[in-house]
């Protein structure tokens, strides 16, 4: 023999399977849209508003298909077309080579502020300071700020053994103007006995000393006199000597 619930409990039961019934469903629908969401491409989340009929700059404005616009202040040009924005880069003005600041306003950079100095080699120069890079390279920041320099140019000099100075620019004769005769160094203004029978002295031109290495040589005479070549300045003087060949 079956109880039946009694008329309250029978109502609470039919409210509780009513309720289960909503919530199934109810949860089929959700189920459904899920995977409807899961199954969606890229392409379905395109604005339908603007693809193919706008371009979107930065700040949400609106361009049409072949508008030309900044997409930001920074931003180099561009035309809207059906497929997006196509930008190029124009032709910049160049910065001057001494611009310390620089900013960029409409894709090209301009200078807001050029250096007043002269750089060179790390180190800064007032305008129309001079400066030496070596003992023989003076230079010099110009009012246009470009450095100019110079190199010393070294006249020959008139003996055959010069000395290097680290302070100097040129070589120097310490022991004067001096020629070769033969392996030895002998000073210009005299001649030399080299041996019984040979003289030898540095050329002599024309008030001053050649620039020359060798000696010239000549054959004893009758006298043996040693001529001092920066006193004696006429030609008559070695009339007495004949030049070896």
């Amino acid at each position: 023999m079956v109880t039946l619930p009694s008329s309250p409990d029978l109502r609470r039961l039919r409210w509780v399977l009513a309720a289960c019934l909503m919530l199934t469903h109810s949860a089929v629908p959700d189920l459904a849209r899920d995977n409807a969401v899961l199954a969606k491409s890229e392409a379905d989340y395109v604005l339908a508003d603007y693809w193919g009929r706008g371009c979107v700059a930065e700040n949400g404005f609106v361009f049409a298909v072949g508008a030309r616009y900044y997409p930001s202040s920074t931003a180099c040009p561009c035309t809207c077309t059906e497929e997006g924005p196509v930008c190029t880069k124009p032709d910049c003005p160049r910065i001057h080579p001494r611009c310390i600041r620089v900013t960029y306003q409409g894709c090209c950079p301009r200078c807001q502020k050029i250096r007043k100095m002269c750089e060179y080699g790390g180190r800064m120069f007032k305008p129309f300071q001079e400066f030496l890079l070596s003992p023989c390279e003076r230079c010099r920041c110009e009012a246009n700020r470009a450095v100019y320099c110079l190199t010393t140019e070294c006249a020959r000099v008139l003996c055959v053994n010069p000395s290097y100075e680290s302070k100097l620019c040129c070589p120097i004769c310490k022991q004067g103007p001096n020629c070769f005769a033969g392996n030895i160094i002998i000073p210009a203004g005299v001649k030399v006995e080299m041996n019984a029978t040979t003289l030898c002295y540095c050329p002599y031109k024309d008030g001053s000393w050649e620039p020359q290495q060798q000696a010239t040589c000549i054959a004893r005479g009758r006298r043996n006199v040693h001529h001092d070549i920066r006193k004696d300045s006429h030609v008559d003087l070695w009339r007495e000597w004949e030049e070896v060949p």
